[in-house]
């Protein structure tokens, strides 16, 4: 059978996001250990426009020409493997493509009695794990701490945000536009917000951040990682996740102009990527099934179809156009 996917026509140079083109090939030969896999939907990622750079990484770039890479859920319509068997559904970076062949080493086995495919691209898969761990392991907050959110409208941002309020922390959201300011606040019940679109982030977060900041977890980086350590608190947490804002041209990447605050106020910055913990995610989706079973996490996704609209679904994901984790069903 002929299958269609998406691959990339050259590197990311900063210059244009146009580097996909749709192919049509058949499918390979199965060979011991293979499953044959019907995509159902993929997970559209900041870090993808790094995965498609020439520069050293967490992970190699993909390479002109090859299937663009990405985490996706599957169902397995044809094993050759003693651990899959038709039926099964999967996650795992299952590459943008309608059907594949792939290693049983590459796959994860879900149970969709915890939730829908889609809840193991968000919630319940990468971009959940990745708030738990950044917030839980490197953030640590403490009851009555004050933490900081970027992008906290978005797919990590969110679940970021509700685990450090379980945590009992006040907890301050940073997002672009009323509309996702208002989520924040009337949804996920934020003690305070900030329109980074309408209004001085430096300022607002004086207003809303009265005692300062003991955690910040950045999703952003740029002026709002630079507002951020300047009202820090001595040891605070910054915990830096993501750096969108940073993303256009990754030879021009800016650091914060305040950074020798690090040193006065003694404060701990840690990046991290889930390349740290996948031997953890049992732990991570423990905590989060329970959570999301008990009524106390709201999962957010903004769902689009189609895999010829996968171009212009990752244009979003840059210009903030998306409302929670952005998705895409692989066929209308």
């Amino acid at each position: 059978m002929d299958i269609t996917q998406v691959r990339t026509t050259q590197f990311h140079d900063g210059s244009t996001d146009d580097i996909f083109a749709l192919t049509h090939d058949p499918l390979p030969d199965m060979q011991e250990g293979d499953v044959r896999i019907r995509m159902d939907t993929i997970s559209l990622d900041p870090a993808m426009r790094g995965w498609t750079t020439n520069v050293k990484s967490y992970m190699p770039p993909v390479q002109p020409g090859d299937i663009m890479r990405c985490f996706g859920v599957a169902e397995v319509l044809e094993s050759n493997s003693k651990y899959f068997q038709a039926g099964d559904w999967v996650t795992g970076f299952l590459g943008v493509q309608t059907h594949g062949i792939l290693n049983q080493r590459e796959l994860r086995k879900i149970d969709l009695t915890y939730g829908e495919p889609k809840d193991f691209l968000s919630g319940l898969g990468m971009t959940g794990y990745t708030a738990y761990f950044g917030m839980t392991d490197i953030g640590k907050p403490k009851k009555g701490d004050t933490v900081v959110v970027s992008a906290a409208s978005g797919a990590v941002g969110s679940v970021a945000s509700q685990i450090a309020k379980l945590a009992g922390a006040y907890v301050v959201g940073i997002a672009g536009g009323p509309e996702k300011c208002a989520f924040l606040k009337g949804t996920l019940k934020l003690d305070g917000v900030i329109d980074y679109k309408n209004e001085d982030i430096y300022e607002a977060l004086k207003r809303e951040c009265p005692k300062g900041i003991d955690v910040y977890f950045d999703n952003v980086g740029g002026q709002t990682l630079e507002a951020a350590i300047s009202l820090a608190n001595y040891q605070s947490q910054i915990v830096i996740c993501g750096a969108i804002s940073q993303y256009g041209d990754f030879s021009a990447i800016q650091g914060p102009a305040n950074f020798l605050k690090v040193i006065s106020s003694s404060l701990k910055i840690q990046g991290f990527t889930m390349k740290d913990y996948f031997h953890l995610i049992p732990e991570a989706l423990k905590y989060l099934i329970a959570a999301k079973q008990e009524g106390k996490i709201v999962f957010r996704e903004h769902m689009l179809e189609g895999i010829e609209n996968f171009g212009e679904a990752m244009k979003m994901v840059y210009a903030g156009k998306n409302h929670g984790k952005l998705l895409l069903k692989v066929a209308k």
